[in-house]
């Protein structure tokens, strides 16, 4: 099986709203119920986990309800911090899902996300057993050092990662179980690749494209909102 675990326990604070940033409504809608619509219409897609913050685990569960959003299977209450809401859906689903099947850790705030690169996950992950879309940078890359930039860094040498990070679900237990016995998962950037990278893993790389990215700020917001009138106004057309 292939289980996305969206995750949805932050605050969001950076966009300056009055709730939880993959609660705002776009076109009536909430952020994350776009976000779970991407995987509730992928074919290849069986079953959703959603890691929510507790307070709005009820509402969560009306949207669910209310869009007939069917592959959610799992509601499960975020942790303190990213690494934590992960631990939190990868335990939710013990002896509930097996060690082969696939778990995709994606942002609740990235309704970006396409088919294609849901799908090219899937692939490279069944081919390596983990995966992260991933891509060159457009733009020019330079050091920051401090008010100025003194060096020129080659953008083919590096790669932007988004999500859904795709892993084999006994790799990403045994992943978690390395980091909290090394105490790597208190040193290292809240993310899953950086836990990888600082343990000495290997990421593979699969497909990615510039709409993928995570909403992080007001000018997102607006951004997404313009994307969805688009494609309505196609749906309409």
């Amino acid at each position: 099986m292939n289980i996305p675990i969206i995750l949805a326990g932050g605050v969001g604070s950076r966009v300056g709203a009055d709730r939880p940033k993959q609660f705002i409504e776009i076109q009536g809608k909430p952020v994350l119920v776009y976000t779970i619509e991407a995987f509730q219409n992928h074919p290849e897609i069986d079953a959703i986990e959603v890691v929510c913050i507790e307070s709005h685990i009820e509402y969560l569960k009306e949207l669910v309800e209310k869009y007939e959003l069917t592959k959610v299977k799992w509601i499960t209450k975020g942790g303190e911090d990213f690494q934590h809401s992960v631990m939190n859906g990868i335990n939710n689903l013990r002896d509930k899902i097996d060690d082969d099947d696939i778990v995709m850790v994606h942002y609740g705030a990235s309704p970006f996300v396409t088919s294609d690169v849901i799908s090219d996950a899937i692939r490279v992950c069944e081919e390596k057993g983990n995966s992260s879309p991933a891509m060159s940078s457009v733009l020019l890359l330079g050091s920051n050092d401090g008010e100025k930039s003194t060096q020129w860094i080659d953008r083919d040498k590096v790669v932007i990662f988004n999500s859904p990070q795709c892993f084999k679900y006994s790799y990403v237990k045994s992943l978690y179980e390395e980091a909290i016995e090394t105490g790597a998962i208190d040193k290292v950037e809240p993310h899953t690749t950086t836990l990888m990278f600082y343990l000495g893993h290997e990421i593979y790389l699969s497909k990615s494209n510039q709409l993928n990215i995570k909403i992080t700020t007001k000018e997102d917001l607006d951004l997404f909102d313009a994307y969805v009138m688009m494609k309505n106004s196609c749906k309409n057309s």
